[in-house]
């Protein structure tokens, strides 16, 4: 009876996988099934991150608005510029706030001013 050779198809995927962790160190990079286990390690983390960045820029935004509002008074916080901003009904974000606050203060002491008032 003759050899059958084995198709090119358990290549193929192996070389997918190979691909994708062709960045990896070590046996990371080299050994199928390391690279199997590494490739869902990466995936979950990735994953895990996207949200994670959400929390971090929103945490960046938050301390920068309130060190800026503090320079103001040491009696002006964070908190009572939200609340302000809230009762005023001014849509404005901490992404804009935090920008307004880095580009220009001056301007984040006006609006701070005016919404104390």
């Amino acid at each position: 009876m003759t050899r059958i050779k084995r198709g090119y198809i358990a290549r193929r995927r192996r070389k997918k996988i190979s691909l994708f962790a062709s960045s990896f160190r070590g046996a990371h990079s080299r050994l199928t099934r390391t690279i199997t286990q590494q490739r869902i390690r990466a995936l979950v983390s990735a994953h895990r991150d996207r949200e994670r960045k959400k929390r971090d820029f929103r945490r960046l935004w938050i301390t920068r608005i309130n060190a800026v509002i503090r320079g103001v008074g040491v009696s002006y916080s964070y908190s009572r510029l939200i609340h302000n901003l809230y009762k005023k009904q001014l849509l404005l974000n901490r992404k804009i706030l935090a920008q307004i606050a880095i580009s220009n203060r001056n301007c984040l002491y006006i609006i701070s001013n005016e919404i104390r008032k």
